[in-house]
C-alpha cells in the first residue's frame, strides 16, 4: 500500500501539472487509502440525496463519510448552506476528499472549500460512477465502482 504522504505528494503534483486551484486530485484507490491511513480525513460526497438512494455510495471507515449536497434535488438549485454545513463537519486543516458522479461538482466543491480557507481540499478523479461508455452507461469505464472499491448499493 502506498503511504499517505506519497499519495498527497502525487496529488500535489497533479495540482501543479493541471494548475488546480485546490490542494490536489486523487484517484479513487488513493482516496480509499487516505481514508484508511488518516482517521480524521473525510470523504465529502456532494451528490444529491436522490443519487445516494438510487445509485449507492462509497463504503468507507465509520465516521469518515459525509453527504453535503452541492445542488438540491429536485430542481438543481445550488445549496446555499454548503460551506456552513462543511464547516460544521470539519476543521480548516482536515483532509477533505470531494466526490460526485463523474468529478465535475467535486472539483467545484474543492475550489470553493479552498477559497473558504480549507487547506486540504482534494478532488476524487473519475467520481463515483465515472464516465459514460459507448452505450452511455456509467460504472463501466472509470470511477469508484468500476475500480472495484467497496460501496453500498441503492
Amino acid at each position: 500500500m502506498t503511504s499517505a504522504k506519497a499519495i498527497l505528494e502525487q496529488a500535489a503534483q497533479r495540482r501543479e501539472t493541471s494548475q488546480l486551484s485546490y490542494a490536489g486530485a486523487v484517484t479513487p484507490d488513493e482516496a480509499l487509502a487516505l481514508l484508511q491511513a488518516d482517521p480524521n480525513a473525510r470523504l465529502v460526497d456532494v451528490r444529491t440525496r436522490a443519487e445516494l438512494d438510487w445509485v449507492g455510495r462509497p463504503q468507507v471507515p465509520d465516521g469518515q463519510y459525509v453527504n453535503i449536497e452541492w445542488v438540491r434535488y429536485p430542481g438543481g438549485v445550488p445549496n446555499e448552506q454548503f460551506l456552513e454545513q462543511l464547516k460544521s463537519q470539519s476543521s480548516a486543516d482536515t483532509t477533505l476528499l470531494f466526490l460526485c458522479r463523474s468529478a465535475a461538482r467535486s472539483k467545484a466543491a474543492a475550489k470553493l472549500a479552498t477559497e473558504a480557507g480549507f487547506t486540504g481540499a482534494y478532488d476524487i478523479l473519475e467520481g463515483f460512477e465515472g464516465d459514460k461508455d459507448a452505450q452511455s452507461h456509467r460504472k463501466a469505464v472509470s470511477g469508484w465502482c468500476y475500480r472495484g472499491l467497496p460501496w453500498i448499493g441503492a
